[in-house]
């Protein structure tokens, strides 16, 4: 059993890492069967996942953070094609690792054409 503590460091543990673009070390938080579901899509297994962050290089700026028990939910900042959208994600940690995760946003402003 993951506690709260445990939970949310090992989720801001793997921001921190994805945010220094070294991939090796976040995904030592992540089981290898994590599940992501996006607004955009979804990916299967941790391998897919990265392969996605390794190329889309994104910069999380948290805004708040909230715990309890396995699951934490962070509300952030990212900047996705030179756009900053509001974003939320909802992470489930089993056994220390990060076992799935939802986000959502409004992509209205990714679909728009300037």
């Amino acid at each position: 059993m993951t506690t709260t503590g445990n939970a949310k460091n090992t989720v801001m543990s793997f921001i921190k890492y994805l945010n220094e673009e070294d991939f090796t070390a976040a995904r030592k938080f992540t089981d290898e069967g994590l599940k992501f579901d996006g607004v955009m899509g979804s990916r299967d297994g941790a391998d897919a996942y990265f392969q996605d962050m390794e190329r889309m290089k994104f910069k999380y700026h948290i805004l708040k953070t909230f715990a309890d028990g396995e699951d934490v939910c962070l509300l952030y900042d990212i900047n996705m094609s030179g756009i900053t959208i509001f974003t939320c994600g909802w992470y489930r940690v089993e056994h220390n690792k990060i076992t799935s995760i939802k986000v959502v946003f409004d992509p209205r402003p990714l679909l728009i054409k300037k």
